[in-house]
């Protein structure tokens, strides 16, 4: 079973969801986050990513930095601009990006659940990342930015947020990535009763991302555990702020890859490596693969088409059989020699979003040698790798449209 329930949540005045509403903090560099603030101060970044207040060098872990951060939160609530719920409940999240939409039910996931294993993981933390959230959630006492989880959907938590949403929204706006934001709070014991029972039938969830995030909250739970000698498992920091979304509505876009050079070899003998295990076909005018156990490759200013000549590659197992695995054992890593994705330098992951013509333009101004589009990983070979208690490559998932920060907090205590 997966123990959702209610929060009481803090989030911006209506008026001001618009403003307040942040990308992520790790899809933003310092310079970009610092450029947004400025041009709006009351972007949420200021405590996501507190340290764009503070001088460029300044390490993103120091107690400057954290203390900048709850003292902007606290500033914002000071100010007006934020305001707590009276009594805990549930909200509706609807996100839009053209003629796609997906609606959450925001909720907290008891830790306990990550701890067992019926929230899924299906990647690695890297502990630095880790250990820098955990700090974060610990200095600011609150979950700042909400985890993605995905539960297998279920006609009657469908039909609750449907009903839900047919109703007038808290609020509605257009950020300026062109994604529209809505939500609406859930009233009413009934319906909030029936949605934990749905989701204890449920049994297990998925994360999409957030991993950081869920694993410094369950590393902030347990420090606060032990220092509370009246624990008893009900307390706010036992709960994991997340957003879940039935998997029907979900769309995973490609995550692809580029390499700075070619290992030492010629163009002609790379090509030549690629032949042992791909059929190779110069003038790929798609660019994108539109199905899985093919590539496309763009070297040179000439893309080809890469299509895997053993099929069954990888056989049955989860992880093997995936697209982003078989690129990296037939290609990055005996030719290539990229053998630590997460730690070479030698490569980098370009997310779907940013399409074909970025792959394109790192590779024709010389940051990259050689550029890799990828079929998109499927939902339903994320949930089977996590059922299988794996974990994916580096970078196998790209969502869009990403949760924003600021709409949701969880304060602690």
């Amino acid at each position: 079973m997966v123990q959702v329930r209610t929060l009481r949540l803090l989030k911006p005045l209506d008026s001001y969801a618009k403003d307040v509403a942040a990308k992520p903090y790790d899809v933003v560099n310092y310079e970009e986050a610092r450029a947004i603030a400025q041009a709006n101060p009351l972007s949420f970044l200021r405590v996501e990513k507190s340290e764009i207040d503070l001088p460029p060098d300044m390490p993103t872990d120091s107690e400057a930095v954290l203390d900048r951060g709850r003292k902007n939160l606290d500033q914002f609530v000071k100010d007006g601009i934020f305001c707590r719920d009276e009594e805990p409940c549930f909200y509706v999240y609807r996100q839009r990006l053209g003629s796609h939409e997906q609606y959450g039910l925001v909720a907290g996931i008891h830790v306990a659940d990550y701890e067992a294993g019926r929230l899924k993981k299906h990647e690695f933390t890297r502990a630095d990342k880790e250990l820098e959230r955990t700090k974060h959630i610990a200095r600011i006492n609150a979950q700042t930015g909400p985890v993605f989880v995905i539960y297998r959907s279920s006609p009657v938590i469908n039909d609750v947020v449907a009903k839900t949403a047919a109703g007038e929204p808290l609020y509605t706006f257009t950020a300026d990535d062109g994604v529209s934001h809505a939500a609406w709070r859930i009233d009413g014991k009934a319906l909030n009763e029936l949605l934990v029972g749905e989701f204890i039938a449920a049994g297990v969830a998925y994360i999409a991302d957030g991993h950081h995030r869920a694993a410094a909250a369950a590393a902030v739970a347990r420090m606060k555990r032990e220092g509370n000698l009246e624990h008893r498992g009900d307390e706010a920091y036992n709960y994991i702020l997340s957003v879940l979304f039935p998997h029907d509505q979900l769309k995973i876009m490609d995550y692809n890859r580029v390499v700075k050079d070619l290992n030492g070899l010629t163009e002609a003998a790379f090509l030549d490596r690629l032949a042992g295990n791909f059929a190779v076909e110069k003038g790929f005018s798609a660019k994108s693969p539109s199905e899985s156990h093919t590539f496309g490759m763009y070297l040179n200013g000439n893309w080809y088409r890469l299509a895997l000549k053993d099929v069954a590659a990888g056989g049955n197992d989860a992880v093997a059989s995936l697209d982003v695995s078989i690129l990296q054992n037939t290609v990055l890593e005996p030719i290539l020699g990229i053998h630590d994705p997460r730690a070479d330098r030698r490569i980098d992951f370009v997310g779907g979003i940013r399409g074909m013509i970025e792959l394109e333009r790192l590779v024709d101004s010389g940051l990259a040698a050689v550029a890799f589009s990828l079929y998109p990983t499927s939902l339903d070979e994320l949930m089977s790798v996590a059922d299988a208690a794996a974990v994916m490559p580096p970078k196998s998932t790209w969502f869009e449209p990403k949760l924003r920060s600021g709409l949701f907090v969880h304060l602690l205590d």
